[in-house]
């Protein structure tokens, strides 16, 4: 018979996965009470600014009924403003994403004289207030415009000046990446044999593409509820040039609180899908690269 021998020290320890009760085993972090605190006001502050507010217009909503929700979003005069507002805001969300992505480029990798104006620049619409901006279109794109071009009262009037408030989102997001970008990676590319186009596509734009959906995605919520650029532009004719903003705000003035806050809720729908699309989009694009 063969006797087995055992170590004094005990059993060899097993090579599975540790049997500790630390927090490594449960996946638990508890706050410590300052974090904790930092939580809580964090939480309270943001459901005061956001949460509430959201919830009350939703509520709103819902205040008349699905019926009268829907008979509200299929009228054809508010369909025809709600179909305007997100042709356009995605028309300047697609010129964006490659005008800006070029700007960063040019503010990024290139020595110009100028330079830094054109930064402080970029920032300008980000600082003014909308009426102001939509008051500057006015005045050099209006009836009495010193080019003699007129597009108030024309859809390109609206797309130039959701262009004009949205123009910073793209640029401010994607600059920073390409601050941040590895060089030597594109140096190593070319020493390699890739051409210029080639390492741009497989190593500098996954790194990108993060960034320009943010910025994207932050130029689209903007454009979507854009208003005080609009009110001097737009000219608010019904099925030609009204935008969702001014379709609410007609609603307000007409003392029908049920259908702004309608055509609201709607807005904030396209807003957060949009937003969760091109997040989903520049994740897998950037796993692919």
């Amino acid at each position: 018979m063969t006797d087995t021998l055992v170590s004094p020290a005990g059993p060899a320890p097993s090579r599975g996965r540790p049997s500790g009760r630390g927090k490594g085993s449960s996946g638990r972090f508890p706050l410590t009470p300052a974090s904790g605190i930092g939580l809580g006001v964090a939480l309270v502050w943001f459901s005061i600014l956001v949460l509430i507010p959201l919830a009350a217009v939703v509520g709103a909503a819902a205040a008349g009924g699905w019926s009268n929700f829907w008979d509200t979003l299929t009228d054809a005069q508010t369909f025809a403003a709600l179909r305007l507002t997100v042709v356009e805001a995605l028309l300047v969300t697609l010129a964006n994403a490659v005008i800006g992505t070029v700007v960063a480029w040019v503010l990024v990798r290139d020595q110009f004289f100028g330079k830094r104006i054109l930064d402080v620049v970029i920032d300008i619409p980000f600082a003014l207030p909308t009426i102001v901006a939509g008051l500057i279109l006015l005045s050099l794109w209006g009836p009495d415009s010193p080019v003699g071009v007129n597009i108030v009262n024309t859809r390109q009037g609206i797309f130039l000046a959701l262009l004009f408030v949205t123009l910073p989102f793209v640029v401010r997001t994607v600059q920073p990446v390409l601050i941040e970008l590895d060089a030597d990676v594109e140096e190593a590319a070319a020493s390699l044999g890739a051409s210029r186009f080639t390492t741009f596509r497989r190593i500098i734009l996954p790194s990108l593409v993060p960034a320009i959906a943010a910025g994207s995605s932050l130029g689209f919520a903007r454009a979507i509820s854009e208003f005080g650029s609009l009110v001097l532009i737009s000219g608010n004719t019904p099925y030609e040039t009204e935008v969702a903003s001014l379709k609410i705000l007609k609603f307000l003035e007409g003392d029908n609180q049920d259908g702004a806050a309608a055509v609201a809720v709607l807005l904030l729908i396209v807003a957060v899908v949009t937003i969760v699309a091109l997040d989903v989009i520049s994740r897998r694009v950037a796993r692919r690269g």
